[in-house]
Order: C-alpha cells, then structure tokens, then sequence
C-alpha cells in the first residue's frame, strides 16, 4: 500500500507564512486547540475523537469541492501555528472563509495574514465572485480580521443551531 497518496492542494506564500495542506503530524496541535475551551469558545470544544473528524473533514474538502482548509506554518520556525480556509458548505455555492490562529501564537497578526492570502487565492485563483465568512458577533477578534479583509455585514444566520452574522465581499469589492 503506498501511504504517500497526495491531492493537489495548493500552496499558498505570504511574507512569513506558508499554507500547506493538512499533515497526520499536524493532528495533536489541532486537537489541543479544540480542547482548550478558551481558544475553542467560538467553535465548541471538541474531544479527540470529534477533533479527528473535524480534521479529516476539512482535509477531504480539497477532493470533494477543489477547496478547503490549510495548515498554517510559520516561514522562519515551521511551527504550526493556525489554520485558514476557503470552502464550500454542502448547501451553499458561494465560498466560506474560516481561519483558527492556535492560542499560543495569538497577537501576531498570523489570521490577517493567512486569511488575506486564502481571500486572494479565490478572487484572483479561482475567481470565486462572492465570499462569506460566517462569525458569532461575540467573536471580537474574527470580526476585526473580516473587517481588515473588507468583509460587511449582510445577513444573520445559523449555523449548528447558533446566531452568526454573515460576512460577504465581492471580487473587485
């Protein structure tokens, strides 16, 4: 069995970032930001065993839709430090944005970074024509990054039985 099966997941370059598709290795980082109720708040916290599906889930997205979710790796240390996504929901055609930045490496300025990037690779790649990022309006932090994004305000909405705005840009908006 040759177990060095790869799909094409694009890597994405920023001045101190590297987006890289998800490792079996990335799993323990993951799973302690999912089990930490601090850095977890705005997601729910997750045992192990939900986090491994969770993190297979969004690995599989790049063969399902073409698109998904990355590791984000720190450039100068190759410590992961986070993750970003730009995906498509199972009933939605329009393109999500998501992005995790793991607790220790909070105030560094890695989520602008990395999702700025996942929002250039789908207006400029891809050419996605819309993106949304779906953020609970508790969540201070993510709704600072939509905004530096140039995300607005659209809609409420619900997602898993909870209220969360609807953040939306256009290409060229």
């Amino acid at each position: 069995m040759n177990n060095a099966f790869t799909t094409a997941v694009p890597y994405l370059h920023t001045e101190r970032l590297l987006l890289r598709e998800y490792r079996r290795e990335d799993f323990d980082a993951f799973v302690a930001h999912l089990a930490d109720p601090v850095s977890a708040a705005h997601l729910g916290p997750a045992d192990r065993q939900a986090a491994w599906r969770i993190f297979c889930s969004q690995a599989g997205l790049w063969l399902v839709h073409g698109a998904g979710w990355w590791a984000v790796q720190e450039k100068a240390t190759g410590r992961l430090v986070g993750t970003v996504g730009a995906f498509f929901r199972e009933e939605s055609t329009v393109m999500e944005l998501g992005w995790n930045t793991y607790r220790a490496f909070w105030g560094r300025g890695f989520a602008n970074e990395a999702a700025a990037a996942a929002v250039h690779h789908a207006f400029e790649t891809r050419r996605e024509p819309k993106i949304r990022a779906l953020i609970a309006s508790a969540n201070e932090s993510s709704l600072r990054v939509a905004g530096r994004l140039g995300l607005r305000y659209e809609a409420e909405t619900e997602v898993a039985g909870k209220a969360v705005g609807m953040y939306t840009r256009e290409r060229g908006g």
